[in-house]
């Protein structure tokens, strides 16, 4: 008797640290979505920035200014649900300057031009890993211990942005 007893309490402990395990591997899965949707909003606002500055320092057409300078601050003063259409819309504005600038059509300095280059690398990279991390957490919540011991708490579903999918 007794040793079914402590068997039976030797697996509800290892049941609750495995319940512990998860929700606490969760929880890291959670935190690294909300960690790289942090440094890809700093790299999205450094690109609406640097976007002002061309607009600012470059010699391009009144209109094409304006187009510019309107996307990036929509961008930079979008709350999270307008966001996807401003960034797209900056994204479309820097492609078609920078297809005019390499034309030779727009003068813009060959500074701006490596440093827009390297802020899109970079940006590439960062949606790279914030889908990724959406997706591991999207994996661990649709298991069924997970869906099953509401272990993910009262922790919204992460959100993939339409704007990640735009070609850069």
């Amino acid at each position: 008797m007794s040793n079914s007893i402590l068997i039976s309490i030797l697996g509800i402990l290892l049941l609750a640290w495995y319940l512990s395990f998860s929700a606490t591997r969760l929880d890291r899965c959670h935190h690294r979505v909300e960690t790289s949707w942090e440094h890809l909003d700093a790299l999205l606002q450094r690109r609406a920035a640097l976007a002002l500055e061309i607009a600012r320092l470059s010699d391009i057409d009144p209109a094409t200014e304006m187009i510019l300078t309107s996307s990036a601050y929509q961008s930079r003063a979008a709350n999270i649900g307008d966001r996807e259409d401003a960034e797209t819309t900056l994204s479309e504005s820097l492609k078609f300057l920078h297809r005019n600038a390499l034309s030779g059509e727009i003068t813009i300095k060959v500074a701006f031009i490596d440093e827009l280059s390297s802020l899109t690398d970079k940006i590439r990279t960062a949606i790279a890993i914030h889908l990724e991390a959406i997706s591991s957490v999207r994996n661990l919540r649709s298991k069924l211990v997970f869906r099953f011991f509401h272990l993910a708490g009262r922790a919204k579903w992460p959100e993939k942005y339409h704007f990640e999918d735009d070609e850069l």
